[in-house]
């Protein structure tokens, strides 16, 4: 081999990689920036109500992430199920509304796995990212850099009941956004000027008191499966900050307030 070869090879090495940093780049600005087309923001609005409440400001951004999610992830049907694009923009337009106003993104996320309704899994009750159908199943289940797993009826059911506080799709990808601090633990890389002491009382505070409520048969505002432990008191409260917004500001102001600071929303706002 000549030794201008030798020389030449890691140059064409490096020019390979920019080259490829650089169009992943203008692809995912492009990305972005895209609208939904007319029929996929109908889609949208039809299955997940929820963002027809979102601020002018923040549709253009949420869209432009669908686009984005929508690339980034593949979709893969099980037990028979045949994934629809109908199905994908209901779940990536829920996905994305927890950073709609974020710089975070799931990054290590390349599948989800749709299942026709309630699944049997392989892993305990104990362990982290699962919400369980305490009948006969399991209703999703979120792992460390993905996999996310879903059952498409509930998932669908979650997106069009906007205000029950039950969304099977947030809660996952709360665990997905708590996950990539490199512990699915309850406690997410904080936005920053975010402080940790106030995180850490806000949800101690909240998660202690939501555990005795739970364990005295008391109704509780979070869903009792957030008193499993703290990970899913986390998942639990994002879903609660969406979905019944009002309610979660009124009792537990402080736990509200660090949820609104570290995802940059406030939808008690919005309606």
């Amino acid at each position: 081999m000549s030794p201008w070869l030798i020389l030449a090879i890691p140059l064409l090495i490096a020019v390979f990689f920019i080259t490829r940093a650089i169009t992943k780049k203008r692809k995912r600005k492009a990305l972005l920036a895209a609208p939904l087309t007319p029929q996929q923001r109908h889609i949208v609005e039809q299955l997940v109500p929820l963002v027809t409440l979102l601020p002018k400001d923040l549709r253009a951004a949420h869209e432009g992430k669908i686009n984005l999610f929508l690339d980034q992830v593949t979709f893969r049907g099980k037990n028979g199920i045949e994934v629809t694009d109908m199905m994908r923009l209901s779940i990536a337009a829920q996905a994305c509304l927890l950073i709609v106003n974020s710089p975070m993104w799931y990054d290590t996320i390349r599948n989800v796995l749709l299942y026709p309704s309630v699944f049997e899994t392989g892993r305990g009750s104990h362990e982290e990212g699962l919400i369980h159908d305490h009948r006969h199943g399991t209703l999703g289940e979120s792992w460390d850099r993905g996999p996310v797993i879903l059952s498409w009826d509930h998932a669908l059911e979650g997106g069009l009941r906007a205000h029950d506080g039950e969304n099977v799709v947030i809660h996952e990808f709360a665990h997905q956004l708590d996950s990539l601090s490199g512990h699915a633990n309850g406690i997410p890389i904080l936005r920053k000027g975010q402080a940790y002491s106030r995180w850490e009382k806000a949800m101690l505070d909240a998660y202690h008191d939501h555990l005795s409520r739970v364990e005295r048969g008391e109704h509780t505002l979070i869903d009792h499966y957030g008193a499993t432990n703290h990970q899913e008191f986390f998942a639990e409260g994002i879903v609660t900050f969406f979905e019944r917004p009002h309610d979660l500001r009124r009792e537990e102001p402080a736990l509200y307030a660090q949820f609104a600071q570290l995802l940059a929303l406030d939808p008690a706002s919005w309606s």
